[in-house]
């Protein structure tokens, strides 16, 4: 029986035709998506910016303290006198 209802409301909807369509939401919708489309671009170079700034930061950090080489040893003395 609830099978017979939903048919029905199925048909009712598609016999009713299409709906109104406001006449200046195309054009709205042209400009938000514009909008959109700027501010994702914007955050976009904004943190390729950021990711360079990294890059960069870590290139000088390395250059300056130099990770790869050893540290001097400080735990034995060193021998002399023997």
């Amino acid at each position: 029986m609830s099978g017979d209802r939903k048919e029905d409301a199925v048909r009712r909807l598609l016999a009713g035709g299409a709906p109104v369509v406001p006449a200046g939401l195309c054009g709205d919708a042209v400009r938000r998506g514009g909008r959109v489309r700027g501010r994702r671009r914007a955050v976009r170079r904004m943190l390729w910016l950021l990711v360079l700034g990294v890059a960069v930061a870590f290139v000088v950090w390395a250059s300056l303290v130099r990770p790869w080489s050893v540290p001097p040893s400080v735990t034995t003395p060193p021998l002399t006198g023997w």
